[in-house]
């Protein structure tokens, strides 16, 4: 299965954005780990701070699944999620930190409900559920 991995703004910080709530591990280094443990896979991986580029990518449609962090996108991005909505293939929404924990407007999701699931809290170890929820 090809799987495109798609974060959003200030994650390409990870590993030393605020450790304290996202991890010391950057994405980088954990995409190695995804593409070791599942080596049958095709996992791509794109990043942008730029809502019309992630749109762009997510456009390509070159993948078969997404597993999409839209960071602070998450929260006002309804084009983000027209786009999400038109992509008739399995999508899992990812949040590292548990959104329900934090500051009040990021408890709201306007991109969720253009995905089949939302896996929120886990740390890194989100992408992992989320690639196998989509086996």
């Amino acid at each position: 299965m090809t799987i495109l991995i798609i974060n959003g703004p200030n994650l390409n910080l990870l590993g030393t954005r605020e450790p304290e709530i996202y991890g010391s591990v950057s994405m980088e280094d954990y995409l190695n780990e995804l593409r070791t443990e599942f080596n049958t896979d095709e996992i791509l991986y794109y990043q942008s701070n730029i809502e019309g580029e992630l749109i762009n990518r997510l456009q390509e449609d070159d993948f078969e699944a997404v597993v999409i962090n839209p960071g602070a996108f998450t929260h006002y991005s309804y084009a983000i999620s027209d786009c999400l909505k038109n992509i008739g293939k399995p999508k899992v929404e990812v949040h590292i930190s548990n959104i329900y924990k934090r500051e009040e407007f990021r408890k709201k999701s306007v991109t969720a409900e253009s995905c089949d699931a939302v896996i929120s809290g886990f740390g890194m170890k989100g992408y992992k559920l989320a690639i196998q929820s989509l086996k």
